[in-house]
């Protein structure tokens, strides 16, 4: 980064923390690496961008939103492979002990340093010879693993069920899929969202919201049939022209429709959710001419998945991957099913029925009803779902619970039956959309502050989209007598009580300044009320991004706010 982008860097900063916008974290007791305050405006600002993200995706009409605890047991994370793989590599400087990240020590030497493993990393540790962050030294120990999760316990006492804090929303989505599969009764496409929190002990948290311990996120599992043709229309998105960066190559500028069509893209459904993405980020604030998509490249892409796309966005630390839209294949359900030896499959009916005959193993009444007793229909359910008859016996028989029982020669029979089969159980893909909402805001912030002068001074606004802009209107009495201030309030107080419209009452220094305060954290309109006001019930609108003004009927003030027609007033 330039000096100069240093120094502007540090001026947001300064004005985002002194606005209450973001903070540091826990500041009078030294603060905490990683974890950010969304302050009085920040908190605001925040619960607009989380809405604005629920509500696109509920909009298509197949998604629904669910909600899921952060406290994870085990073996769900074991399950899906986080307890194994879910590390990042560090290093340690053997001057100073700080500990880094090894990959974002090379990411001035080599282009994707986080697609290398543990020996490469070494290696290039040794060739490029990084500078220690902290102390400037280039004295490295070993590579080595670390687990991001955080460790706690379901329970006191030696009796607790360890668990994790979770690192990701995905996980609920793919055990609640019987219930959505029910809900969306039995039909497939359908998608489930949830937003909240997520939990990574990163190793040498830096880049202020860029990478944090506790950050929010928001995550869109859409389940599909791999053998159904999507049926997606993407012709309004003919026209909208995108970086991108296919799989390790140049940057070529396309719609998204057209790199589908060539194959750049390689599932229709990865390229809607790509499409709607940019819609909804183009709709929160985010510039489009610095909004780009890479594919990821083999070497960083799991080997469960079949393509995945960063939505990369452009600011003061370079480019950053804000959304990841991955098709993940059966990964996740056949994880949690083997696990858990619970069902996680769609019903696929057939156009035309077929008739054979199958061998099948079923339990034996006599004998096994005494042996498993309540249990004999879990067993026999588990037993005629095997795929051939056993040729030892005992044998260990898995039930759908999880729990195992011993299956003896004498509890069993052997039938064979016709069947008339309609269609076939399997396994839905996935494609899912994940969004860091923490670094789409940093983005929103960075895109919107400008520095200009005004009579001479420093000046500085935050032209927030008003689909975000936390405070939507300010109330400025020109002075707070002669009834200008009982005008004043009784408007704001008005423009509270309207769903959706958060006002704010300001009646300190001069107009000037309370003007500046209200451009520099973002609010669309300033009402003033002055001496006019009190003759004809009219009041001055400033419109923050050119600073016109324009006189109103105090009457039609909200409702021109509320339905978003005071725009048309300044045209």
């Amino acid at each position: 980064m330039s000096e100069d982008g240093m120094a502007r860097l540090e001026r947001l900063n300064s004005m985002l923390k002194r606005r209450s916008i973001i903070l540091p974290a826990f500041e009078i007791h030294g603060g905490a690496a990683g974890m950010y305050d969304f302050g009085a405006i920040g908190g605001r600002l925040r619960n607009r961008v989380n809405q604005m993200w629920l509500e696109h995706w509920l909009s298509q009409g197949d998604v629904v939103e669910i909600n899921c605890p952060t406290v994870t047991p085990y073996s769900v994370l074991e399950a899906s492979g986080h307890v194994g793989e879910f590390s990042d590599f560090l290093v340690s400087c053997s001057k100073c002990g700080e500990a880094s990240r090894a990959d974002h020590l090379l990411e001035s030497h080599l282009p994707n340093p986080d697609s290398l493993g543990k020996d490469e990393l070494g290696a290039a540790i040794v060739k490029y010879q990084p500078e220690c962050p902290s102390c400037h030294d280039i004295q490295w120990g070993e590579v080595s693993a670390q687990n991001l999760m955080f460790n706690t316990t379901l329970g006191a006492g030696s009796g607790g069920r360890e668990a994790f804090i979770r690192p990701e929303t995905a996980q609920g989505m793919f055990t609640n899929f019987q219930s959505l599969y029910r809900h969306f009764r039995q039909r497939l496409p359908f998608g489930a969202v949830q937003i909240g929190k997520g939990y990574r002990n990163e190793i040498s948290p830096r880049q202020g919201m860029i990478r944090l311990r506790e950050f929010n996120m928001g995550e869109l599992e859409y389940f599909i049939d791999p053998e159904v043709e999507p049926s997606h229309d993407f012709s309004c998105w003919k026209e909208d022209i995108f970086s991108m960066l296919p799989d390790g190559q140049d940057a070529v500028n396309l719609s998204i429709p057209d790199a589908l069509e060539s194959g750049m893209i390689r599932h229709p459904t990865v390229a809607w959710f790509m499409a709607r993405t940019a819609d909804l980020l183009l709709k929160l604030g985010i510039d489009g001419k610095r909004l780009r998509f890479r594919q990821h490249e083999s070497t960083e892409m799991a080997h469960y998945a079949s393509d995945c796309w960063d939505a990369e966005i452009e600011g003061s630390y370079g480019w950053v991957e804000c959304v990841g839209i991955a098709h993940r294949g059966c990964y996740d359900l056949e994880a949690h099913e083997t696990h858990t030896g619970q069902r996680l499959k769609a019903w696929r009916g057939w156009a035309e029925s077929v008739e054979r005959k199958r061998t099948v193993v079923t339990i034996d009444g006599a004998t096994a009803g005494p042996a498993f007793r309540s249990g004999a229909g879990d067993v026999k359910q588990a037993l005629e779902e095997l795929d051939s008859v056993p040729s030892t016996f005992p044998f260990i028989l898995k039930l759908h619970g999880g729990e195992s029982v011993e299956v003896l020669e004498e509890h069993i029979k052997v039938e064979e039956r016709h069947e008339v089969i309609n269609g076939e159980w399997f396994t839905p893909h996935v494609v899912e959309p994940a969004f860091g909402i923490d670094r789409i805001i940093w983005h929103l912030l960075d895109h919107a502050w400008t520095e200009t002068e005004k009579n001479g001074e420093p000046y500085s606004l935050l032209a927030l989209s008003p689909n975000i802009a936390p405070i939507d209107v300010a109330v400025l009495p020109l002075m707070e007598k002669g009834g200008m201030d009982i005008l004043a309030k009784n408007l704001h107080l008005e423009l509270c009580s309207l769903s959706g419209i958060l006002s704010n009452y300001d009646a300190s220094g001069s107009i000037g300044r309370r003007y500046a305060r209200a451009d520099e954290i973002g609010i669309p309109w300033c009402v003033t009320i002055d001496h006019q006001s009190l003759d004809d019930g009219s009041a001055t609108v400033r419109n923050r991004d050119d600073q016109e003004q324009v006189r109103v009927s105090i009457e039609e003030i909200a409702a021109l706010i509320h339905n978003g027609g005071m725009s048309e007033r300044f045209s």
